[in-house]
């Protein structure tokens, strides 16, 4: 790895650390990262306030939105949601469902099934969602901005539709504030209305507000504007309705997803994580127990993308995510816990597959593909339900963007992940005469083709992250936050990078360079994969270490390091100790200045 360090001035670091009140040298410097640089930008950041979010009509077309919700409950209409499967999907889902039932209507809710359906809104989810009848409106979550056929088709029927998505539209002639689907005022007939972010997007500060939300933000804000509409009429139901209560899903949805947890996006992922720590809701207590989270630990985003969130994937990767939709919205607690075995039980199944598809993979790359700067992987073998979680294990470990692609009779279906600085849609844009259809965000996209086109797809999808990265990525580049001593890691320290999270996109977990410092002993391997080490520092306090899956790379006992890490806390046996985890080291390169050594 490449270590890279860009220090801000030491007078940038002294001002702020003078007028915000005495914060520590480090984490002024860590906020300087962010562009920090006066009291009032940094105690918005590290006391993030729900009093503070935007007004829910500052977003384009949500007001219409919940005029829309408005009509259905005053109407007592029948309303169809069909949400994604994935996290941000399911937790729309049961968001949008959950507030829909307390005002007294009966939704009905589908979720794609990914070997019948495909994804998004495919006319076949739309021809199962209306065997019970048509609705009067439809509503899609977290897919429907690309799909104007099938719109077409709703429409054509006499139903409204309501389009909450965040991902980017394929309409290479679509403006800034246009929208691609068929949108009429009043209701002399069926209308479509489209709230996504990226697609009507105003010139204004107020944009940034809301540009970034995935789709269960959306929905959150929507359900915000919708009782902004009931409370003022004295609708009883409105006014005994907290919107706090539902930041749980809210915060599942915005980590999962990987969207910036940066401004609205940080207040309600740092307010939902507490939500999720002490939960109603019987199905999210089930999941957490079998997922090895119990009650009173802090729940940290890690939790929710190693966790909850495969877990609650795993039933749409091989069966079907209502599941996962039907366990967040029961009361039932023996119905939830019955629930949460079967997604645990499916989630290990994903494992097994993903562990040989995996391997499969990097055999592939490390034979074929070393030398590609985006890689695209087939094999007709390939469970299509767990190709995006091999497509995220192989760009990290490569660190380059890589799609992987299944089977699907004539087509080669699968997902991308991408590396930072590389935007996924961009990149497919350049593509995409070589498509059959795709989809996503920068980060993340679903991917489909014809099987004789995959050596051209191949060749311009290198060539196109190659140009959009304008460098070689094959090398990783491990940003050190800060250098710091062995003394300055304490409770102190622990406790103002606490007032830092969440960390997850655009907020990355700090990671600290340490200078010449020697290991108190040889480190210990266990489950042949993972080693502890232990540091002194000058007081002769021990600090103890964890390096995950470097056993095969053990550093020397008898020389200077340095090594970057992140520090946690590791909870164990209802203890929380704190915990240095290694992520690279190097032989310090100025052993004269070495410190620590005993």
């Amino acid at each position: 790895m490449l270590w890279t360090y860009t220090p801000p001035s030491a007078g940038q670091v002294e001002a702020l650390t003078s007028a915000s009140g005495g914060l520590s040298r480090v984490l002024a410097e860590l906020l300087l990262r962010h562009r920090l640089a006066d009291r009032a930008a940094v105690t918005q950041f590290l006391h993030p306030r729900l009093a503070t979010l935007a007004d829910p009509f500052v977003v384009p077309q949500l007001k219409r939105a919940a005029e829309r919700l408005h009509r259905a409950i005053e109407r007592r209409e029948q309303v169809v949601v069909l949400g994604d499967y994935d996290v941000d999907g399911v937790s729309s889902t049961t968001l949008l469902v959950g507030l829909l039932r307390r005002f007294g209507l009966a939704p009905r809710f589908i979720v794609p099934l990914r070997a019948e359906d495909g994804y998004g809104l495919s006319r076949s989810a739309i021809d199962r969602a209306l065997e019970a009848g048509r609705p009067a409106l439809f509503v899609a979550l977290d897919c429907g901005t690309n799909s104007h056929d099938e719109i077409a088709y709703l429409i054509g029927l006499g139903i409204d539709v309501l389009i909450v998505d965040h991902h980017r539209s394929r309409d290479d002639e679509l403006t800034a504030v246009a929208s691609p689907l068929p949108q009429s005022e009043g209701e002399g007939g069926p209308q479509c209305i489209l709230v996504n972010p990226h697609i009507q997007v105003d010139a204004g500060e107020l944009s940034e507000s809301y540009r970034n939300f995935c789709t269960v933000g959306l929905v959150f804000k929507l359900a915000h504007g919708l009782l902004k509409l009931l409370r003022p009429e004295g609708n009883e139901i409105a006014n005994t309705i907290q919107l706090r209560e539902e930041l749980d899903l809210v915060a599942l949805g915005t980590v999962a997803d990987l969207v910036p947890l940066l401004g609205e996006n940080r207040i309600l992922s740092r307010h939902g994580l507490k939500m999720i720590e002490k939960t109603a809701r019987p199905g999210l207590r089930a999941l957490m127990e079998v997922a090895g989270l119990p009650p009173g630990q802090a729940i940290t985003p890690v939790d929710i993308s190693f966790r909850l969130g495969p877990r609650i994937n795993a039933s749409g990767r091989l069966a079907d995510a209502a599941l996962s939709v039907e366990l967040l919205l029961t009361s039932d607690s023996r119905f939830a816990e019955t629930t949460a075995q079967q997604l645990d039980a499916f989630n290990r199944e994903r494992q097994d597959i993903e562990r040989q598809m995996t391997e499969e993979a990097e055999a592939m790359i490390d034979a074929h593909y070393a030398d590609d700067q985006g890689i695209v992987l087939y094999s007709d073998k390939w469970h299509p339900g767990v190709v995006g979680i091999v497509a995220g294990r192989v760009t990290r470990k490569y660190n380059r963007p890589c799609v992987v692609l299944g089977n699907d009779g004539e087509l080669a279906k699968g997902s991308g992940r991408s590396v930072t600085g590389v935007n996924l849609v961009d990149v497919l844009a350049d593509c995409a005469e070589e498509l059959e259809g795709w989809g996503g965000h920068p980060m993340a996209v679903g991917v489909g083709l014809d099987k004789q086109r995959l050596a051209s797809f191949r060749q311009k999808f290198a060539h196109a992250v190659r140009e959009h990265a304008g460098r070689d990525i094959s090398d990783a580049e491990l940003p050190i936050a800060a250098w710091i001593s062995p003394e300055e890691i304490g409770e102190a320290l622990m406790a103002e990078l606490d007032t830092l999270h969440p960390f997850g996109q655009g907020n990355p977990e700090p990671i600290f360079g340490m200078r010449g410092v020697y290991l108190a002993g040889a480190p210990a391997v266990f489950k042949d994969m993972h080693f502890r080490f232990q540091l002194v520092d000058k007081t002769w306090r021990r600090l103890y270490g964890v390096a995950w899956k470097m056993a095969d790379r053990i550093p020397p006992t008898d020389a200077p390091l340095d090594l970057a890490l992140k520090l946690t806390w590791n909870y164990f046996r209802e203890r929380k100790l704190l915990q240095l985890e290694l992520v690279d080291w190097r032989l310090h390169e100025n052993p004269t200045r070495a410190a620590g050594k005993r």
